[in-house]
Formats: C-alpha cells, structure tokens, sequence
C-alpha cells in the first residue's frame, strides 16, 4: 500500500509541476504576443476606416514600438513584469518541493 500512496504523491507532484510550468509559459508568451496582437487589431482598426493594409501597418509597427519604448522606459515597470514571472517559478518550484517531504512521510 505504501508504493501505492508514493506513486500517487509523486504523480500529484507531476501534475503541480506541469501545471506550474505551464502558467509561466502562458505568461510570458502573452508578454511576447501582446504586442503583435495590438500591431494586428490596429491594422484591422485602419482596415476599417479605409486604409490599404501595407499602408496600415506601415503605421501601426511604429507606433507600436514607440508604445513599447514608452513601457521600457518606466522605471521598474519591466524589472516588476520579469520579477512576476521569477516568483512565479519560484512558487512552483517550492510547491512540488514540498511533495518530496510528504513522499518520505509516506514512506516511513
């Protein structure tokens, strides 16, 4: 019964792992495709009031980058965006830790 208990602690453990890494992935993939959703919904905004969609994202790359630009030069802001996503791995990291301390309590 005891292998029984260890192999479902230590599948638990997995499913806490995957899911940990998986939001981290989610997060900081959003960061790198928010950007590229707001370059696309303002080519399609200039679509709408009739502009040719070369000329429309000849204009919308800039002013997206110049947006961007604006974000990097906040002070703290990125430091705090990166910070989010290391506490977020961190947190994951000390909750599948914690499984190996139950996985010996079970065994004993």
């Amino acid at each position: 019964m005891k292998k029984v208990n260890v192999a479902l602690v230590r599948l638990l453990q997995f499913v806490v792992f995957v899911i940990s890494i998986f939001m981290v992935i989610v997060y900081f993939g959003a960061m790198v495709l928010l950007p590229l959703d707001a370059v696309v919904l303002l080519i399609k905004l200039m679509g709408v009031v009739g502009l040719n969609g070369f000329i429309a994202a000849f204009i919308a790359i800039p002013l997206v980058a110049y947006l961007a630009l604006i974000v990097y030069k906040t002070p703290g802001l990125c430091k705090m965006i990166v910070d989010i996503g290391v506490d977020m791995i961190k947190s994951g990291k000390t909750r599948v830790e914690a499984f190996n301390e139950i996985a010996d309590a079970v065994k004993a």
